[in-house]
């Protein structure tokens, strides 16, 4: 059966609520505007968490907007900025499945369809509201007939379309949850890159904290091969808010604590230090899935290197405690997670890449032995492989491999060179 995928506007095909934000650009210059402001997001929230009608929401924004053409433009170029990062990176996933995939919202057509055009959303798969303009180009209301104007609206315009197939629901608020309550789709996922809403999270069948995850879970194509959100980053002890924003912002799941928690040693992915902490060998020896760890100072005698380099884990640290490290030593995590960078790490050959668009790149590291490379060659060679790049770099302990290769291959590829003798760590990285 065909599969159908019915997305969100505001604050999730986007990060944020649209009409919020316009409000900011009409009123910029009004005396009260931060109280207006107040008033459209309390109206949002309301709507969004089924306190209020979806109608009456609706029409007391658009009284509150005074706003205009020119402001309208003003928004779409500012939204075309504030594309949520997971839906961003996924472009190839919407131009692939153009036909199945319909932008359903409460928002209005008039900023909505320049901003999800590019992602190639057909236009008659673009289903929204739409503005009344006087002469003078000031909006003075909304087109009252349109389903998507009325309470359950999202669910009238569904019983109208009636699609067939497996129908998909993906949104942050009350309006996408009724779609599945109604029985017209399969599932709802409950969409928490931008904001998470206690009431709706309870309601899903899947909380997806980034569009990669709705990919990975229903095994579908996507960007990168395992979303950020499952990857859990551990930061340990008194480490600046800054650097914790860094990670955060990536999509990476956060723990903050005062030490390593022994119940955490088995499935954290990154770790990041105070300096100052030490690192157990026995607790490095267990954390079998960890990628990599930063630590904000000198991490001579406060963690094994050997270890955590003979176990395919990159280290970063700060030997001069360079303020700028807060930074900087976060940002080299993420990059070697999200692009394979090792460059400025104190345990592992340095390698710095270019992002290759249209393809997968493959990490392997094993132990400097001969002929480890010839094998790992042999296994591309067997399955006619086309590989677009390949760096390698080498220390006297390990080997450090990166394969950019075309993005069709047998998956029996990556069970191969897993189980070449000497591997260390192996993933696809996108």
């Amino acid at each position: 059966m065909k599969s159908y995928y019915i997305i969100d506007f505001d604050s999730t095909f986007t990060q944020v609520e649209a009409l919020d934000e316009l409000v900011r650009i009409s009123l910029k210059n009004h005396p009260d505007r931060e109280t207006i402001y107040k008033k459209i997001e309390d109206l949002t929230n309301a709507a969004m968490e089924g306190k209020l009608s979806f109608r009456d929401s609706l029409t007391q924004r658009v009284q509150l907007l005074y706003a205009n053409n020119e402001h309208l433009q003003k928004l779409v170029a500012r939204l075309k900025k504030k594309v949520s990062a997971s839906f961003s990176r996924n472009k190839s996933f919407f131009k692939a499945h153009a036909n199945h995939i319909l932008i359903v919202s409460g928002g209005f057509k008039e900023f909505i369809t320049p901003v999800v055009l590019p992602y190639h959303i057909k236009k008659e798969n673009i289903y929204a509201n739409s503005f009344l303009f006087n002469e003078r180009g000031d909006i003075i209301g909304y087109d009252e007939s349109n389903p998507l104007s009325e309470e359950g609206g999202k669910v009238k315009l569904l019983r109208q379309l009636q699609l067939k197939g497996n129908i998909y629901g993906i949104g942050d608020g009350h309006s996408d949850f009724q779609l599945k309550e109604s029985g017209l789709i399969q599932k709802f996922y409950a969409f928490t890159e931008n904001i998470s809403r206690k009431n709706i999270l309870e309601k899903a069948d899947h909380v997806t904290p980034s569009f990669d995850e709705f990919l990975y879970v229903n095994k579908l194509p996507r960007a990168i091969s395992y979303p950020k959100n499952r990857i859990l980053c551990l930061i340990v002890g008194d480490v600046p808010k800054e650097a914790i924003h860094v990670l955060k912002k990536d999509g990476f799941s956060i723990r903050h604590k005062t030490t390593f928690e022994d119940k955490y040693v088995a499935d954290v992915g990154m770790l990041l230090l105070a300096d100052g902490e030490k690192l157990e060998d026995q607790k490095l020896e267990r954390a079998v899935k960890l990628k990599t760890i930063g630590y904000l100072g000198n991490s001579r005698q406060k963690l094994a290197a050997d270890m955590a380099t003979e176990m395919g884990i990159v280290v970063f640290d700060d030997l001069k405690n360079n303020p700028r490290n807060v930074h900087f030593i976060p940002k080299r995590m993420a990059d070697f997670i999200n692009k394979g960078d090792t460059y400025l790490s104190c345990n592992f050959p340095n390698l710095q890449l270019p992002k290759v668009a249209n393809a997968h790149r493959l990490i392997h590291i094993h132990r400097n032995v001969p002929g480890i490379m010839a094998q790992i060659n042999q296994v591309f060679a067997k399955h006619n492989i086309n590989i677009l790049g390949q760096f390698l770099m080498t220390n006297p302990q390990i080997g450090y491999v990166i394969t950019d290769v075309s993005a069709e291959y047998d998956k029996k590829v990556l069970k191969e060179l897993k189980a070449i003798t000497d591997t260390i760590k192996f993933r696809v990285l996108y």
